[in-house]
């Protein structure tokens, strides 16, 4: 298992903003450093950010290109996570 998984943390973004969303899975991959305060127009740049962080790209994160929503590209990479986490 990843280390990054090993806490079993990963913030279901049904109940955020993206905003805080984005904060919080920031804090949560500090040591990656994810761009913070990204605006919530250039979500598909972020998400690109955080599938190219090693830790993530083996891990089968979506593309975000093929969502036309941040919600619905953070909820199926937090299944896909979650999958990580559990396994």
């Amino acid at each position: 298992m990843s280390t990054a998984f090993s806490i079993g943390i990963i913030y279901d973004p049904r109940y955020h903003t993206w905003d805080s969303w984005t904060s919080l899975m920031c804090e949560l991959y500090a040591s990656n450093q994810l761009e913070i305060n990204c605006p919530e127009s250039e979500w598909k740049l972020w998400a690109n950010g955080l599938k190219s962080i090693d830790i993530f790209t083996n891990e089968g994160l979506p593309n975000a290109d093929e969502f036309s929503n941040w919600q619905d590209w953070a909820q199926e990479t937090i299944s896909v996570l979650d999958n990580v986490v559990q396994n």
